[in-house]
């Protein structure tokens, strides 16, 4: 950690580079959001970065979202519908400027990276490290899903186990003392077969975030979407989808060359909005479209979004 914002701000741009470098190596896919989390997990808020601003986000986190505007005015950074990806020059300036005074210096002072240095092959970190908390966290997430799909797949099963039950009590009466033993046996493991589900249900219930009603982007381009009017969140077309598996709400359209402004409106209505940095009755969100489809996602744990 820095001994201060300033620096503790420069430390998480290059820990953004570092992580989207070596997300280059790995393969793994990594959103926006997940690699401002990653950068704040390696570089942690200082007690005056932790204080929350309006609309519960960390001074800090909002601090570092407006610093990375220097990093895609460098050239460190691309920052596209798709998400953010690692130019030449970005991995170039992870070896170039390895602690954060030369990286600072560098980024405020425009300092182009020496024609001399290469471009990494490796990642600038130990071997052992090249697996990183993100790089675990997107491959958790990969994991996670194929195990929901198959606890619904096993609910048949279930139902089927319930509906031999009586059978199975017949073939144990009948059957000897010997033979009943691995009949229970075998429903003692449908029945821990069927609890294991359960369980990790209901801790994914404690760890659920409470969500609003309805979450809408209410803006400019509410027509574009086929709604009457603009700026109108009680309309369907302006509603986001939340998927409970990650916990966010995302809305996903195609929109026409042009600059959007919008807010976060919830549960129909303009009484709690979210505006830049994920301030309540803050500024606009502004989208520079290039034309095309377009993803925006919001989560309700910091009240911001990400584009892509």
């Amino acid at each position: 950690m820095g001994a201060n914002t300033a620096e503790n701000t420069n430390l998480r741009l290059k820990a953004v580079l570092d992580i989207l470098a070596e997300s280059v190596w790995s393969g793994a896919t990594l959103n926006a959001g997940e690699v401002l989390a990653e950068a704040i997990v390696r570089v942690p808020f200082n007690d005056h970065e932790a204080e929350l601003l309006s609309g519960g986000i960390p001074r800090g986190h909002k601090t570092l979202t407006s610093a990375s505007a220097k990093l895609v005015k460098a050239g460190w950074l691309v920052k596209g519908r798709s998400g953010w990806t690692i130019p030449e020059d970005g991995l170039r300036a992870t070896v170039a400027f390895p602690d954060a005074q030369a990286f600072g210096a560098a980024l405020d002072a425009g300092t182009p990276v020496p024609a001399d240095v290469a471009v990494p092959t490796a990642p600038p970190v130990k071997p052992q490290a090249k697996k990183t908390a993100a790089t675990k966290r997107a491959a958790a997430k990969k994991a996670t899903e194929p195990k929901v799909a198959a606890a619904d797949v096993a609910e048949p099963k279930v139902a089927a186990a319930k509906v031999s039950a009586p059978k199975a009590k017949a073939a144990t009466a009948k059957a000897s003392s010997a033979a009943a033993a691995p009949s229970a046996t075998k429903s003692t493991a449908k029945k821990s077969t069927r609890k294991a589900p359960a369980k990790a249900a209901a801790a994914s219930a404690v760890e659920t975030l409470p969500q609003p009603d309805a979450v809408a982007i209410a803006g400019d381009f509410n027509k574009i979407l086929g709604a009457p009017e603009d700026w109108a969140p009680q309309y369907d077309e302006a509603q986001m989808d939340f998927n409970p598996l990650v916990q966010v709400w995302t809305l996903t359209a195609e929109l026409p060359a042009a600059f959007y402004t919008y807010k976060i409106a919830l549960n129909r209505s303009w009484d709690e909005n979210y505006g830049a940095f994920g301030a309540r009755d803050g500024a606009n969100h502004e989208l520079n479209h290039d034309g095309g489809p377009v993803t925006i996602t919001y989560s309700h744990a910091t009240r911001d979004i990400v584009v892509g």
